[in-house]
């Protein structure tokens, strides 16, 4: 009576370890395809990331002569350093004006000069035009551009966002292949075996390196999905329209407006889909900028702070301000005729979503604490370079001569119920990644493994 139940359990036991491995060798392909296909975008993503995290100091650099100048006792009115712009560029539109923070740096004038957008700098002391930059010239805007949308509008931007979300499943795959079942001690596991041979060697430079950053890979690409067009956008809208009527720190007697603050100004991420308040015409003059910058000093907004020309007679003095820090952002909507503050949006006013969003951003960009900041994130930024790299090392090295050499897919696989609800998940929380996914796996089992000689090439 105990031995048919004994053969029984270790059919049960064999049955299990049976599927263990083919789970484990369907992930493997899963995570081959991931790689193969979106590991050359993460690499580019981290190589402009790692350089665009140190912007500040590039530019100072770069851009020493427009930006230093000797401080002195007084400044110069806003309205009379603009003043001198217009004198060097007469048929320009005078859009945007910062004051620095710094008695040693210029003053920051942006201007539309026909079909440019420039930015040019002001000694605040004396006046003197010191130069001006094309603002889509700028390095770390092409920069910038590249790392966002691939400097290919909607499309790239869609790329970047899909190539984002697969990251998080080549980090979810990755975890579970790394997971160490029969193996014991460090070595593999949480350190690289150096003398194991070539082939254990990339291995482990692959995996172990994967695993002790696999959280800081996932937290850079959640934190850079809220800049995204698609997801992004979509996430903001929730966030806007879990309100009731005027959104928080808005007066009730602000006109209603149906425009984002995104389209009038640079404003935080927060306040991206905030709407911009109209001011009342009383046919009255404008009030300066002098007066504008003065009620930004008054309200204590950060120093460092843009003040945006209003656009039309219905339009707004907007101030706004992105320091390095996400508790000190400001979206301020002035009546371009009384100064009066129409919306006033700081920190304290997001919801809880969006702070640890706006938060995330800023440790993102690895301004939040300092230096320090930026070197943990540049880590990050060479980890992803090297996990890459190592994965190229070992598919090169194990794939036969005329194949593409993709880990077979088991014979009679059935998805365990565990991943497909994963997958499920990844697919409602991440909608691009999600049909992406469905794409691979119908492709991968309506297609390849019937078409013989394709299945032979991929493997």
């Amino acid at each position: 009576m105990v031995e048919p139940q004994l053969q029984s359990n270790q059919s049960d036991e064999i049955s299990q370890q049976s599927r263990s491995q083919k789970l484990f060798r369907a992930i493997w392909r899963w995570h081959f395809y991931a790689g193969m296909f979106f590991a050359p975008f993460l690499v580019m993503l981290a190589l402009t990331g790692g350089v665009y995290l140190f912007k500040p100091q590039i530019e100072e650099i770069m851009y020493k002569d427009k930006f230093q100048v000797q401080a002195e006792k007084s400044e110069l009115k806003p309205s009379e350093q603009i003043s001198q712009v217009k004198k060097e560029y007469p048929y320009a539109q005078i859009v945007r004006y910062q004051p620095h923070p710094k008695a040693t740096r210029s003053s920051e004038v942006g201007i539309l000069d026909g079909e440019k957008s420039l930015t040019v700098f002001v000694n605040p002391y004396n006046g003197k035009v010191l130069g001006d930059l094309n603002d889509e010239d700028r390095l770390m805007e092409k920069l910038r551009a590249i790392h966002g949308e691939l400097m290919a509008g909607t499309t790239g931007d869609r790329l970047v966002e899909l190539a984002a979300c697969w990251g998080l499943i080549l980090v979810i795959s990755g975890i579970y292949l790394w997971w160490p079942r029969n193996k014991s001690g460090v070595f593999g596991v949480l350190l690289p075996r150096l003398k194991a041979g070539k082939r254990n060697f990339w291995r482990d430079l692959h995996a172990v390196p994967a695993f002790w950053l696999s959280l800081g890979i996932a937290f850079l690409i959640l934190t850079g999905l809220p800049w995204s067009g698609f997801w992004g956008e979509q996430v903001q809208k929730i966030g806007m329209t879990a309100g009731i009527g005027y959104p928080a720190g808005m007066k009730g007697e602000a006109p209603e407006s149906k425009v984002p603050s995104k389209d009038v100004a640079k404003v935080p991420w927060a306040a991206e889909q905030r709407p911009v308040p109209k001011s009342k015409s009383h046919k009255v003059t404008p009030i300066s900028i002098d007066k504008a910058v003065a009620i930004a000093n008054k309200r204590n907004v950060y120093p460092g702070y843009n003040v945006n020309f209003p656009e039309g007679k219905k339009g707004v003095y907007t101030i706004s301000v992105f320091p390095d820090k996400a508790t000190d952002e400001a979206t301020l909507h002035l009546d371009q005729y009384s100064g009066k503050v129409l919306d006033d949006y700081r920190f304290k006013d997001y919801g809880p979503m969006a702070k640890a969003i706006s938060m995330g951003i800023s440790l993102h960009q690895g301004t939040y604490f300092g230096f320090l900041n930026q070197l943990l994130c540049l880590a990050i930024c060479l980890g992803i370079i090297l996990i890459s790299i190592t994965g190229l090392i070992m598919w090169w090295k194990r794939k036969p001569d005329k194949q593409l050499g993709a880990p077979t897919l088991p014979k009679n696989f059935r998805l365990a119920k565990g991943v497909g609800i994963l997958i499920i998940l990844l697919g409602i929380l991440f909608p691009l990644a999600g049909l992406s996914l469905i794409v691979v796996l119908l492709l991968d089992w309506l297609v390849i493994r019937r078409i013989p000689a394709l299945k032979k090439w991929i493997g």
